[in-house]
């Protein structure tokens, strides 16, 4: 079964985001949207609840990452990671189903 991956530090940035947060989110949502140079855009967002149609992975004993039907199609196989290096801070995408992405690496094509 395909799935989306996330990283030991993505988890643990998720864990410090949330607790940070005050909200009574129960993990992170993950999508794609229509926007950006090449077409689609990545979402990550808090979530409190599973929606109908998600898939849910369990990503800690109390956080999930949910994903909407929708996006699953773009991002089935993808890891998402948490780099803090030189570059900058930031989730990083490492997704199989890219086609091309713009100059910027905000956005993507299948």
């Amino acid at each position: 079964m395909t799935t989306i991956s996330v990283t030991e530090s993505a988890v643990n940035q998720i864990q410090k985001i949330v607790e940070e947060s005050g909200d009574q989110a129960k993990g992170i949502r993950v999508g794609v949207q229509g926007g950006g140079c090449a077409g689609l855009s990545y979402m990550l967002d808090l979530e409190s609840e599973e929606l109908e149609g998600d898939r849910v992975y369990p990503i800690s004993e109390e956080l999930n990452l949910y994903v909407d039907k929708k996006s699953f199609l773009f991002l089935a196989g993808t890891t998402l990671d948490w780099s803090g290096g030189l570059n900058g801070n930031g989730f990083e995408f490492s997704n199989p189903n890219v086609a091309s992405s713009c100059g910027c690496g905000t956005s993507f094509s299948v």
